[in-house]
């Protein structure tokens, strides 16, 4: 009954719509955009090799792993991963998000304060994301507020992961599209497509993050329903 109805869950269904508008804007964005070739007719892996040297980075590979949508940057072994779409292709779209996981090793690089927040809570993350709600739950049924309380604190570690991501995503997005306009990867007219499809992708980090306050949302108003 807790998932059906009850405090909160308009807040839930509000985010749950948002997420899947936010989700259907960057397939959209990226179908479209992944069909123009840039002009300079660069692959991505050729793009982040080239961000890498140009911003003095030696120490980070680029690699091929196995699957779809593996897009991202390691820092524990310094490896840019983009799938193979991404490695091989030569889209506007292929080149910005290249970019965009070349700018995470470059946060690294420089000791962007965000991302060594992100990556010094990510088990605190972990722990929250798999036992804020039973713990919750547990201690609703059970009448054992202390063991619900506890429930919520996990539940804000893990909220507090997606918030920390927030910055560090857009600030990816904001160096990609300044490595590739001053390098002339892109023109001037691809710029703007290689944006929309970052903005797109930062969209789907906002909805996470409203359906993650949504849910703490309903949590508080359930906890509430007991006293």
């Amino acid at each position: 009954m807790f998932w059906l109805g009850g405090p909160g869950t308009i807040y839930v269904l509000l985010a749950f719509v948002f997420a899947m508008y936010a989700q259907s804007k960057v397939v959209s964005t990226y179908e479209r955009f992944s069909r123009i070739a840039n002009s300079r007719g660069l692959t991505g892996a050729e793009t982040a090799r080239a961000l890498l040297r140009e911003q003095g980075v030696f120490d980070v590979e680029v690699e091929l792993p196995q699957g779809r949508l593996t897009d991202h940057y390691d820092p524990r072994v310094k490896k840019v991963r983009l799938s193979q779409e991404i490695y091989y292709g030569t889209s506007i779209a292929a080149l910005g998000i290249a970019a965009h996981e070349t700018g995470h090793a470059l946060q690294h690089k420089v000791g962007y304060a965000p991302l060594n927040l992100r990556n010094a809570i990510v088990p605190i993350a972990q722990l929250g994301s798999s036992l804020a709600w039973p713990l919750f739950f547990i201690g609703l049924v059970m009448n054992l507020p202390g063991l619900a309380d506890l429930g919520i604190i996990f539940f804000m570690g893990a909220l507090a992961f997606q918030l920390v991501t927030l910055p560090v995503e857009f600030n990816a997005s904001s160096r990609a599209i300044a490595m590739l306009s001053n390098g002339n990867y892109l023109t001037r007219q691809e710029i703007g497509p290689a944006r929309a499809v970052l903005q797109a992708a930062a969209l789907t980090y906002v909805a996470a993050v409203a359906t993650a306050v949504a849910q703490l949302m309903r949590l508080l108003l359930l906890r509430r329903s007991r006293d």
